[in-house]
């Protein structure tokens, strides 16, 4: 029988949308009330009837690359924390700087249940390695783990010896940080002749993780799992021991949305992660739109739990370029193909094959394109983008599932 963190992670599917969704008006209304942003984002929405997907996708997308702006224009949290800020637990600062809130509230980030499908248990020894200068990356994980009663070590980034040593001696069975620097410690260990075979378990996270650092981990006995969030959402989604995708954490609702736009994709195509927090008072965050690219799996996990799962981080959503002096934006291509239903799939490819740019918006119709249909394609684009580009029709198996409005192409150099 698997080991479970609480009887959430194995809800029929429609039970935790239901009830996902009768908290969320109520989420909303305080937003409303105690969050300026959302007080002016929200007027024209009745939170009441914000009760399915269909509802929430009406609403409008807060994103993360605008909390800088935000933030300087209302300071310190551009008007979305809905609590006083000296009555906070910590703030943080990320690169940017951005200002995060953390709240009061045991286990804050909600680390604690990705930590236990990795494996920890009360009375581990942990080696926390990721930073507590500033960012909160070393908060969200202390207090998880603090929350499963495991024992701490501070460890934090660098002085990659001291790291081997400590490991060595206190017995640490397990690890959180980046991959890339648990693979620093291992390598440090091998060149000292120190052991650190204790090392059992390792939840990783921060940055890609590949096969080949999984592959090394584990012939070193190290299972090692990871867990996809933010800095400002908490814990997103999370591996178990099945290592299928990643696992939706029970405390948020999340959306894949076309880039550039709010639309939901289909299930199975890439797109923008978006996050709403129905239980988080402090920070009351709705149709967070992330700037990471994934995509939902299909089908359940085989460690039994029954949330919707996702294939991890598959890069960033932002794909923004300048052509002949002027910004092309994702959201100006969503624009074009929305006035266009015929259109299956499209996206804007800008090269430069004779020194000069180029723009070709490659399109998957669901018939044969026509020379009338290209015509008012490509006036849109001039409307919209206010510059001259080509439309092309092509199969849609020719157009990649990988999340992709405007590639560049360009050659420099």
């Amino acid at each position: 029988m698997p080991d479970y963190f609480d009887v959430q992670e194995t809800r029929d599917p429609e039970q935790r949308e239901r009830e996902l969704f009768a908290a969320l008006p109520g989420q909303i209304s305080h937003a409303k009330s105690h969050a300026p942003f959302f007080v002016k984002a929200f007027k024209d929405y009745d939170a009441k009837a914000v009760t399915d997907r269909a509802a929430l996708a009406r609403l409008p997308v807060t994103r993360k690359s605008d909390l800088h702006e935000l933030q300087k224009t209302d300071s310190p949290f551009g008007g979305l924390v809905a609590t006083p800020t000296g009555r906070l637990s910590r703030i943080f600062v990320s690169p940017g700087p951005i200002y995060d809130p953390e709240g009061r509230g045991l286990d804050f980030w909600r680390t604690a249940r990705a930590l236990f499908a990795a494996g920890f248990r009360a009375e581990d020894i942990v080696q926390n390695c990721f930073s507590y200068h500033l960012t909160p990356a070393g908060s969200m994980f202390e207090t998880g783990l603090a929350a499963l009663g495991c024992a701490v070590i501070p460890g934090g980034v660098g002085q990659t010896e001291m790291q081997v040593a400590t490991i060595a001696d206190l017995r640490a069975v397990g690890y959180v940080g980046t991959p890339s620097f648990l693979k620093l410690i291992i390598e440090k260990a091998d060149e000292l002749d120190r052991d650190i075979g204790s090392l059992k378990k390792a939840m990783v996270s921060g940055e890609a993780f590949f096969p080949a650092q999984r592959e090394f981990f584990r012939a070193r006995g190290i299972r090692a799992c990871q867990c996809y969030g933010t800095a400002d959402v908490g814990t997103i989604a999370y591996e178990s021991e099945g290592c299928e995708g990643l696992i939706v954490d029970e405390g948020v609702i999340v959306e894949i949305v076309r880039p550039g736009t709010g639309d939901p994709v289909p299930d199975g195509e890439v797109g923008e992660v978006v996050v709403t927090t129905p239980f988080n008072r402090d920070y009351p965050l709705v149709r967070f739109a992330t700037g990471d690219l994934s995509a939902v799996l299909a089908g359940r996990s085989p460690c039994g739990r029954t949330n919707m799962r996702i294939k991890g981080w598959m890069g960033r959503a932002d794909q923004t370029t300048k052509v002949r002096g002027m910004f092309v934006h994702p959201h100006q291509i969503a624009e074009v193909l929305k006035r266009f239903p015929v259109i299956r799939r499209g996206r804007m490819v800008v090269d430069n094959p004779d020194g000069n740019d180029r723009m070709r918006m490659l399109c998957a119709p669901t018939a044969a394109g026509s020379d009338e249909l290209r015509s008012q394609m490509e006036g849109a684009v001039r409307e919209i983008t206010k510059l001259r580009g080509e439309v092309e029709f092509v199969a849609v198996d020719d157009l990649p599932n990988d999340g992709k409005v405007i590639e560049d192409r360009r050659k420099v150099g």
